[in-house]
């Protein structure tokens, strides 16, 4: 009965112990610290650049934003971030198509003819990552 006991403690605390895997951030590059710079970490390609998973909203100080997703699951992610200079809270557009407001992707993705491709944005987490993106603003 005892080693049945100490073995359940064992698997409680290993479960609880359980490292979750993070995402931390930075931006650099804005033109300006006027208003916020909004974070989107997708989870998907079917809800990339339309729903994201997680979103934050971080001040801008020195032409620099940071940002850090914990408590996460293993999978694919992307983020997407843009300077919100306008405080109206969505990315303002040019003739519909072209953002207005500066903008960046994990992994410096190019937007090249359209959006910047998941495939070029997406990074893995598993087993208690820290994943660490440096990105510069468009």
């Amino acid at each position: 009965m005892k080693t049945l006991i100490i073995t359940f403690l064992i698997l409680i605390f290993s479960v609880l112990a359980r490292a979750q895997n993070s995402v931390e951030v930075s931006i650099s590059g804005f033109e300006s610290d006027k208003g916020k710079a909004i974070f989107g970490l997708y989870s998907s390609e079917e809800n990339w650049l339309e729903k994201t998973f997680k979103t934050l909203k971080t001040e801008i100080k020195d032409g620099k934003a940071y940002a850090v997703f914990t408590d996460l699951p293993d999978g694919e992610f992307a983020i997407s971030a843009f300077h919100d200079e306008d405080n109206d809270g969505e990315l303002d557009m040019h003739l519909g198509f072209y953002p207005a407001e500066d903008y960046a992707t994990s992994n410096n993705a190019p937007a090249k003819f359209g959006p910047p491709k998941w495939k070029d944005a997406k990074f893995t987490l598993k087993n208690g990552d820290i994943e660490v993106q440096s990105i510069n603003i468009f």
